[in-house]
């Protein structure tokens, strides 16, 4: 059968983010996708130009809303293909956002075994790129029926209200999340201190199994990442939906998902800074357009990826 992921989230005409950068590395994997576009933009960046579908089917002099006109998208995938995955990422509109819920409870009447793996893009460093009202949508509605969410730390810090200086209260901030509805939770990435030294990202994951018995097991996990000078659009999105493929390839183990999720990503970015330094010569720093990720030529490495990352069991 076909394994299929409905996945909403942003647009871009040129480069590789939301569903851009999630959808070619799903299919490479064997999955069916169907995408819905929470966001257009014609730029490498979500930032620049974008334009919400509220704002389009105004622009338009639609009638109908925006959430509207999605959701009866939705309904028209629905009555063709049931996706057995839901993966959602970047939006502005709170209404677009409670419309995945609604989406999300029609989908699971018509197959409960559905799994929803939800990147909760708020902000990073500090900061939130989308409107604050979205922060009570997500902690509220959108968190508790989400099976797999991959916030970064300022994500975790929003969604439990708890600041993350150590390692340690990044786990209980995981359990946090994990006791509002998800079975599995990643921070995808932190300023904590790695063991290795300042020169790594420190990545943190909890899982919740239950035995046939009825028993439950937690593996935790951390991954001590090579940090790159150089700024890149759409690694978080790739991340999440590596994730998807990986969880729903090994669900009960959480170590070897994230190995292969995270060793993905350092065979595209390795790809990526060598191409754009090569493209920008020698002792000048890469434009933006030269570190569009590199995911069509790293098909090998994200279909059979070679293991460069091992993750720490805690």
């Amino acid at each position: 059968m076909d394994c299929r992921v409905l996945s909403i989230q942003s647009h871009v005409v040129r480069g590789y983010v939301g569903n851009k950068s999630a959808t070619f590395p799903l299919q490479v994997l064997g999955f069916e996708v169907d995408s819905i576009n929470s966001v257009m933009s014609t730029g490498k960046a979500r930032c620049l130009l974008q334009m919400s579908f509220t704002s389009f089917m105004r622009a338009s002099n639609s009638t109908k809303s925006a959430s509207m006109t999605t959701y009866l998208q939705v309904l028209e995938l629905m009555s063709k293909r049931t996706p057995l995955l839901l993966l959602t990422g970047y939006t502005r509109d709170v209404s677009f956002l409670e419309m995945v819920v609604n989406i999300l409870q029609e989908l699971k009447i018509i197959n409960p075994s559905l799994v929803y793996v939800c990147d909760p893009v708020l902000g990073d460093n500090g900061a939130m790129y989308v409107p604050e009202d979205l922060l009570p949508v997500y902690r509220d509605k959108v968190v508790p029926v989400a099976d797999i969410i991959t916030p970064n730390q300022f994500e975790a810090e929003l969604l439990t209200g708890k600041k993350i200086s150590t390692e340690k209260d990044a786990i209980e901030a995981i359990d946090m999340l994990l006791a509002m509805g998800p079975h599995t939770v990643v921070i995808t990435s932190s300023e904590l201190l790695s063991p290795l030294g300042d020169q790594y990202l420190v990545a943190l994951g909890s899982q919740t199994t239950v035995g046939l018995d009825g028993t439950k097991k937690k593996q935790q996990i951390r991954m001590d990442i090579p940090k790159v000078d150089a700024v890149f659009v759409g690694t978080g999105d790739l991340f999440a939906a590596m994730l998807l493929a990986w969880t729903h390839h090994h669900p009960n183990d959480l170590k070897t998902a994230c190995e292969k999720t995270v060793s993905v990503m350092q065979h595209v970015i390795k790809r990526t800074i060598s191409y754009a330094q090569d493209m920008a010569g020698p002792g000048i720093r890469p434009s933006p357009a030269q570190l569009e990720l590199r995911l069509v030529q790293s098909k090998v490495d994200i279909e059979e990826p070679s293991i460069v990352m091992e993750a720490t069991v805690l």
